[in-house]
């Protein structure tokens, strides 16, 4: 089986991918950010997101994509809007190839992950690096979250042994 996370964001949206092998090993196939250029107009950066997401799905063929789920702060309202046209963009990319798309709340993710919901970014990415025996020094945060997603799915699906 093989898994996307998509950590969404127009300034780095982080993505990683993961496969569940026979014996429930897991091993990272990909990971990285999309980062569309800051002066660019919004439906610009939108298209970014949308065409560089859609080569990944295309290259990877996930089984599934799972989707941070959209957090609003009542003090940060615009932050939800403008996360919500990277989601909706998302969405989109999912239907068009026809790839399940699952939520999961960050907090969710890092309780199955880390065994703290709330588990710092940083921390996120210690244990991931652990688990997927690679260098959380090489991840951006935005990636390790990805992949995070990716890894809380299996766990909380029960792919992993």
């Amino acid at each position: 089986m093989v898994i996307m996370g998509i950590d969404p964001g127009l300034k780095a949206t982080g993505f990683g991918v993961v496969q569940i092998v026979p014996g429930g090993r897991v091993v990272p196939l990909d990971a990285g950010t999309i980062e569309p250029k800051v002066r660019d107009p919004l439906e610009q950066k939108l298209l970014k997101i949308h065409e560089c997401l859609r080569e990944l799905i295309q290259a990877r063929r996930p089984d599934v994509l799972v989707l941070e789920k959209l957090y609003a702060h009542h003090a940060h309202p615009v932050t939800a809007s403008i996360m919500g046209h990277a989601r909706g963009i998302i969405c989109l990319v999912c239907a068009e190839e026809k790839i399940p798309l699952v939520e999961y709340s960050v907090k969710r993710v890092r309780k199955a992950v880390v065994g703290n919901g709330n588990a710092t970014k940083e921390q996120t990415r210690r244990v991931v690096g652990r688990i997927l025996k690679i260098d959380p020094a090489g991840l951006s945060l935005d990636a390790s979250d990805a992949l995070a997603l990716a890894l809380g799915h299996a766990s909380m699906k029960r792919f992993l042994t």
